[in-house]
């Protein structure tokens, strides 16, 4: 049996790209131009739809020294730059650097963090933070996170990537959210995920979709989308699929509400045996409706086309942080949730 997946990308109908509001996206800010010793804004809105960037398409870099320093440019607009570390309990290091700017009037301004976490049980974190605001009042806000954990019962290592997005126009009723994640583990079990909304004037629209695969040739599929246009008409998409050894299921609903409410639907499914016998079924609100077996291959991805080689190779500045020195004799504080109970002394 071949497998394979039909997840695909979805375009929402509703293009924001042609809005006012992402048309500005080349001066939603001036462009800062420090001196020498400034620290050189990435300014841009972020880009809807790209999922989770690698950790060469950040280029964090953090100072190795403590840092406190601000300045003013040419320009008029100002700029600041900060460093430092937070140290805590079971040697508990965050490294941090921490810079922004502000125009001349005070109108715009931008932000942006990058930090590394790590302790002595192995936990490890990479992460960026961005906001900004301009003069015209369109404002934005962008994290990323990777981060390296392991099971304190098995050793077994978990990756995790995640990040969000957001952008909001300041002159009209438009903006936009998204959140995406990514979980692995070193025995192949993968899940990942994506919520995302948008508007624009009258118009909106959702999409959620999930992937789970458990490492032993189970996968869980699922996709949901909803839409609302300008003039009140509102339709949606949703389907999931189930396998495990070339055996399982599909289904899923299209539906479409007009503006006047009237409702249309249809409903369909798909069981298939592992044995290249497939029964389909489905219905619809205008009286359309089959139920047959057929003779056809299945088709699905049993593994992750992106998974645990992947991301281990895609992080190595994840991977190589170093953790706080420990001193001989040290051990971190292991909480296993309770104590064994106290013997009364029977001597």
């Amino acid at each position: 049996m071949r497998r394979r997946g039909r997840i695909g990308g979805w375009t929402p109908r509703i293009a924001f790209t042609r809005s006012r509001f992402s048309s500005k996206q080349q001066k939603f800010y001036p462009q800062c131009t420090p001196r020498n010793s400034g620290p050189q804004s990435r300014d841009t809105l972020p880009t809807r739809d790209t999922g989770i960037a690698n950790e060469e398409d950040w280029e964090i870099s953090l100072l190795n020294e403590n840092v406190n320093e601000s300045g003013t440019n040419e320009d008029g607009s100002t700029w600041y730059r900060q460093s430092g570390e937070d140290l805590g309990e079971n040697g508990y290091l965050r490294r941090w650097t921490m810079m922004g700017g502000k125009s001349h009037d005070g109108s715009s301004e931008w932000m942006e963090t990058w930090w590394e976490t790590s302790d002595w049980s192995g936990y490890k974190e990479l992460g960026v933070e961005k906001s900004g605001r301009n003069a015209e009042g369109d404002s934005w806000w962008e994290t990323w996170q990777e981060l390296l954990h392991q099971d304190e019962w098995s050793n077994l290592a978990h990756i995790e990537k995640s990040a969000q997005k957001q952008a909001k126009s300041g002159i009209e009723n438009a903006g936009w959210h998204e959140k995406w994640w990514e979980k692995y583990d070193a025995k192949g079990w993968t899940e990942k995920g994506a919520h995302k909304y948008g508007r624009l004037n009258e118009q909106s629209w959702w999409e959620k979709w999930g992937e789970h695969y458990d490492g032993r040739g189970s996968v869980l599929k699922w996709t949901d989308k909803w839409a609302k246009t300008e003039v009140g008409t509102r339709w949606g998409d949703k389907w999931e699929e189930k396998f495990f050894d070339v055996v399982g299921s599909r289904q899923g609903e299209t539906w479409h509400v007009s503006a006047s409410g009237d409702r249309w639907s249809r409903t369909w499914g798909e069981e298939h045996f592992g044995n290249g016998k497939v029964h389909k079924y489905g219905k619809s609100t205008t009286g359309e409706s089959w139920d047959l077996i057929v003779h056809e291959e299945t088709y699905y991805e049993a593994e992750p086309h992106y998974g645990w080689a992947d991301v281990v190779g895609d992080s190595s500045q994840l991977l190589t942080i170093q953790p706080r020195p420990r001193r001989p004799g040290v051990f971190p504080n292991l909480d296993f949730g309770s104590s064994p109970p106290q013997l009364d002394d029977q001597t």
